[in-house]
């Protein structure tokens, strides 16, 4: 029985008599509660992916390219400044490079000057240009004004994008994206990056059936080469990883794990102090995609763009330090945010969690506007409500960064808001898990009011979201390093395909903190003879009953690398002493 104060639900096992015998019994129950149904769902080979016809648009978009590189064209790419930008970015430059492009350029917007995507301010830059064409990466869905602009000056424009589009689409040349309405694509989780690999793979097809690589004397490329980055932009932007984004991110850590990566990701591996060989998605997303994005956070995204397309090992080196130097400086900014909101909290004075806002906005005028998203995350995970942080923009005006938790839709319910109050969000754009909104700070007070009702709404007609979902209780006989090895390597796992995490009760046999903040013990499990190691991170037992000797856990198993040893640690997702 779960004996936690927190709320914790154990997910139901599913069937596993579909699944064939020689895959482990824990194995099996994790992936039957996932869903999975046949051992077909883990062939992750590429002959398994979508088709990129079953993509609407990528057959025009094919076209337009496929002309603008024969034409000698000059093209110019407008990217984004996360690491889906990026990767989507440095992603198009290598492969139409390959394909023989000679004329690629990128901009990328500076988030404290020109704000998201193809604006009008971008959009006239560009114009200066004087491109045949531009592309968008990762974002152009809601740029009507931007395209407009171009178009007046016959530049063609063609958007790629994943982002869920409003009610009036951009009147572009092309338009690439899954979540159009009326789309057929079988899987709408494609992060930019994949909608990048998709129109890449249908240029190819072009280009072959013109006869363009044997008549300019090209290797065929295999765009398999590239997945590397389509790994790590889909990695992190948090995409749900349906069976489709399984496949591109599975041989994208293949590629790296084998050191056949991009030299910018070695690089950043190199800093982060991680092993290329070993690697699990979780390492892209903690690891590299923080340093990538401390660029587009703190300055530009320039710096990011050029680590992944340079293959320099000396420049990228040295652009590893300063993306890892970037880093360490949004990590004091984030922490002395962190503090402030924390004291925010702590000032409302709610003694239990259900005495918070369902929906949670927070504002400081001193907050830093390229950190609120990380900000609004970490809130959201400590809460567990729908979180939106905001910071001063320019005048009177507010930037704010929401993250969302599982099962409520965030980009809808500011769709909702927007709809019934056309007057209260001056802009706003996104997905389920994440989106950004500006408004006026006058409007705060307003938008917090209406944001926690709509929050309240949804609660009560689907329920409110669990905390923690676990897959039950370990047996003492699989806490071994071959189980954690197991279940590492049936990945890659992510978010939609959560690693596999447990709960149970542990005798505390020593605990003791180390890193100033981590709370580093050893627990026995009931029937086991020996106790194992177990870390929690950003958690002290300084709160804890004197005499606390058991615990009750929520973790997953992992495998601890140390001066070449292999060692079984529990990863501490939750952790709470059992009094009485």
């Amino acid at each position: 029985m779960i004996n936690a104060s927190h709320n914790i639900k154990r997910r139901s096992p599913g069937k596993t008599d579909t699944l064939p015998d020689d895959i482990h019994p824990l194995l099996k129950r994790v992936l039957a509660a996932r869903d999975v149904r046949s051992k077909k769902e883990l062939d992750y080979s590429l002959s398994n992916l979508h088709s990129f016809e079953s993509l609407g648009g990528t057959t025009e978009a094919a076209q337009l390219l496929a002309d603008l590189i024969a034409a000698d064209a000059k093209l110019l790419i407008i990217a984004d400044y996360d690491v889906d930008g990026a990767t989507s970015c440095a992603l198009a430059q290598r492969a139409l490079r390959a394909m023989g492009a000679k004329h690629v350029a990128y901009m990328v917007p500076d988030r404290f000057v020109h704000g998201y995507g193809l604006s009008p301010d971008i959009a006239e830059i560009a114009i200066g240009v004087e491109p045949d064409v531009v592309m968008t990466v990762d974002n152009g869905i809601a740029s009507v004004e931007g395209v407009a602009m171009l178009r007046e000056h016959d530049i063609e424009v063609l958007i790629t994008d994943h982002h869920l589009p409003g009610e009036t689409l951009p009147d572009a040349s092309g338009i690439v994206n899954p979540n159009l309405p009326g789309d057929r694509f079988p899987s709408k989780n494609l992060a930019g990056v994949g909608v990048m690999f998709y129109i890449l793979a249908a240029l190819r097809a072009e280009l072959r059936q013109r006869g363009w690589f044997e008549e300019q004397g090209l290797a065929d490329p295999n765009l398999a080469t590239f997945l590397d980055l389509v790994a790590l932009g889909t990695v992190a932007d948090v995409v749900p990883l349906d069976y489709n984004n399984r496949i591109l991110v599975s041989h994208g850590l293949s590629l790296i794990r084998s050191g056949r990566c991009v030299p910018g990701i070695t690089a950043l591996l190199n800093v982060a102090n991680r092993s290329a060989a070993n690697l699990s998605a979780s390492d892209l997303g903690f690891s590299i995609a923080p340093r990538l994005n401390a660029a587009g956070r703190l300055t530009d995204m320039r710096l990011g763009i050029e680590i992944l397309s340079s293959d320099s090992e000396d420049d990228v080196l040295q652009m590893a330090k300063q993306l890892d130097e970037l880093n360490r400086e949004r990590r004091d900014i984030q922490a002395e945010m962190h503090e402030q909101a924390q004291a925010d909290l702590k000032r409302m004075d709610l003694s239990e969690k259900e005495d918070l806002p369902f929906g949670l906005c927070l504002y400081k005028e001193t907050w830093h506007q390229g950190v609120v998203g990380i900000l609004a995350s970490r809130i959201k995970d400590q809460v567990q409500r729908p979180v939106i942080a905001f910071a001063r923009e320019e005048g009177d005006l507010l930037k704010g960064s929401a993250r969302s938790v599982h099962g409520l839709h965030i980009k809808d319910l500011l769709d909702r808001i927007a709809t019934g109050h056309p007057d209260l969000i001056h802009k706003y754009g996104g997905h389920a898990m994440a989106a950004g909104l500006t408004l006026e700070k006058d409007n705060l007070d307003t938008f917090s009011r209406l944001y926690d009702e709509e929050v309240r709404r949804h609660v009560e007609e689907y329920g409110y979201p669990d905390t923690l979902v676990t897959d039950g209780e370990l047996a003492a006989s699989e806490f071994t390093l071959q189980m954690a090895e197991i279940l590492r390597n049936a990945g890659p796992w992510g978010q939609g395909f959560p690693e596999p995490a447990f709960d149970g009760e542990f005798q505390i046999v020593d605990r003791r903190i180390v890193g100033e903040r981590h709370l580093k013990l050893q627990l026995q499990a009931e029937g086991n003879k020996y106790p194992v190691d177990a870390i929690a991170f950003n958690v002290t037992d300084t709160h804890w009953p004197a005499n606390a000797r058991r615990v009750y856990t929520v973790y997953k198993l992992d495998v601890n690398e140390f001066a070449g040893r292999k060692r079984l640690q529990l990863l501490v997702e939750y952790i709470e002493p059992i009094t009485g």
